[in-house]
């Protein structure tokens, strides 16, 4: 699990693609790599990577299978680009972000960014199957990044988020301009709660659709006489 609090910016320096599978290989900063080991998880762009090999100091590999080169922004990573790192939390380290599980659901869309002040404001443009899943206070990821939704249009399919300086600072996503594609992790409590209650209201339509057909098949012979009978209304 992570929490969403960027630990660190690390580089690309290599790039080797296989067959629907690559491998990265990342520079991080000094101390990112104490104690890290082949095996453990560490999200990059809020994507959880397994550590492929044994760190060699300060720069460590790792392998994206197909899903992820699908799901997430990674496929289209360069050697130099940045990349925002965070360690899997420990047993009962602090979160100060919300629970996040290294899953890329989404990829979003900077539709506008725009500085005021000192803080930055970025409008995304989400798939509709993401929509529901957000609400205006509630948590999403970007790019690993937790944030709060400051406001959303659902019937224009955009959210914005703020980023205070800190986070302009601390992560990649400062640097970030519009028509820039980043990774989105929606809240999963939210996820489980709203496909929950669809699921559960669709079960009880689909039990009531044969009974509404049925009235329906029983009314049609006395509506249509009545509809017919009333030509003009049915012009207009």
């Amino acid at each position: 699990m992570f929490s969403g609090i960027t630990q660190a910016i690390a580089r690309v320096i290599a790039v080797q693609d296989g067959d629907g599978s690559r491998r990265l290989t990342l520079a991080f900063p000094p101390g990112f790599c104490d104690g890290l080991r082949q095996g453990a998880s560490v999200a990059v762009n809020g994507a959880c990577l397994t550590v492929a090999a044994p760190p060699q100091a300060d720069n460590t590999e790792f392998d994206l299978i197909l899903p992820t080169l699908v799901t997430s922004t990674l496929a289209r990573c360069q050697a130099g680009d940045a990349v925002n790192a965070e360690r899997a939390l420990a047993d009962g380290a602090e979160n100060s972000g919300h629970a996040l599980s290294g899953h890329v659901d989404y990829q979003a869309t900077i539709a506008e960014r725009e500085a005021c002040g000192d803080n930055l404001r970025l409008r995304l443009s989400v798939p509709p199957g993401a929509l529901r899943y957000l609400f205006a206070k509630g948590y999403a990821a970007l790019d690993g990044v937790s944030l709060t939704i400051a406001d959303i249009d659902k019937r224009e399919g955009w959210f914005e988020v703020w980023l205070i300086p800190e986070t302009r600072q601390a992560t990649t996503l400062g640097g970030k301009q519009a028509g820039d594609r980043i990774n989105l992790e929606i809240e999963r409590q939210t996820q489980v709660l709203v496909d929950t209650m669809r699921e559960a209201l669709e079960d009880k339509f689909a039990a009531l659709a044969p009974l509404l057909a049925a009235r329906l098949d029983d009314l049609a012979p006395a509506l249509l006489p009545a509809a017919r009978s009333q030509p003009a209304l049915a012009a207009r």
